[in-house]
């Protein structure tokens, strides 16, 4: 137990420092570049707030910012959509990871080889993508919002998992081999715009482990992932700052609420919602893309 607890407060004291240097990447490019991190802040609060509560409760939040973007036109260059999730989500979705390493017990041979797998993924994801043109971003990410939209759905009609026992805590042979290679593509589609918790959730589920399970894992693998990217998207200037301090502050706010009702909420609602809403963004993504080319 005790190199058990060891490991995992060393992985919080690791996901401490990574937050600290992610906030000094985002204060050295406002202060050096006059980056406009705080216009449209309370806005950016807003968005950041709803769509990292949900977030946390396991529903994502790629396709609901995405969708909040187009809506209120944040961003004005879709080739930097994918890198902005990534970045704008890294300090947040790490408070997360901060909540759930410890709440749920998930095997530490489960959860290290998986979550590398994800980054490294990521690392490559970040430079397949970079020389990628407006056109082909939008296509990209309307494939991963429907991908997405269709793991939802399939979750919402058969609720996969929810009988499997808590007694496992871990995947062991070729089934943990089959993760760490699930989680090196999941690593690469972050970066191209997929969430990463839907798609966990139903592999887990798939293997016989209970979703509550997943929670460490998939967050540890997006508070790992994300910032991985950001610092790579940063350097190749494919973010867009614009009220990049208000998503990130409302998305902190929104985690720590949210975690308080984690156990509680029923969010089937809400996933009905963030499907007719990414639906939409899909429809609007496709048109987009068909018109650079007119």
């Amino acid at each position: 137990m005790f190199p058990e607890n060891f490991i995992l407060y060393s992985i919080q004291i690791l996901l401490v420092v990574v937050m600290i240097a992610m906030i000094i990447v985002v204060i050295r490019s406002y202060l050096l570049h006059r980056q406009p991190i705080f216009k449209r802040f309370g806005l950016g609060m807003l968005i950041g707030f709803i769509t990292d509560f949900g977030d946390t409760l396991g529903i994502g939040s790629f396709a609901t910012t995405t969708a909040a973007f187009r809506m209120t036109h944040y961003i004005d260059d879709d080739r930097k959509l994918p890198g902005t999730l990534n970045a704008v989500h890294a300090i947040p979705v790490m408070f997360q990871a901060l909540f759930f390493i410890t709440a749920v017990k998930v095997e530490l041979t489960t959860l290290l080889p998986m979550t590398t797998a994800a980054v490294i993924g990521a690392y490559v994801g970040t430079h397949v993508t970079k020389k990628w043109h407006a056109p082909t971003v939008q296509r990209v990410m309307a494939v991963a919002l429907l991908i997405a939209v269709i793991i939802m759905v399939v979750r919402m009609i058969t609720t996969p998992g929810s009988n499997n026992s808590m007694g496992v805590h871990g995947l062991h042979g070729w089934w943990l081999i089959l993760g760490i290679v699930f989680n090196f593509g999941i690593g690469v589609l972050m970066t191209m715009g997929l969430g990463n918790y839907a798609p966990e959730l139903i592999f887990f589920s798939l293997m016989g482990v209970n979703p509550a399970v997943a929670f460490p894992v998939m967050m540890l693998d997006a508070a790992l992932i994300m910032p991985t990217t950001a610092l790579n998207v940063i350097k190749m200037n494919r973010v867009s700052w614009r009220g990049f301090a208000g998503v990130a502050i409302g998305g902190v706010l929104g985690v720590i609420v949210a975690a308080k009702f984690f156990t509680s909420m029923n969010v089937d609602l809400l996933n009905k919602l963030i499907v007719i809403v990414a639906l939409w963004t899909i429809f609007g993504l496709v048109i987009d893309s068909m018109k650079k080319n007119v």
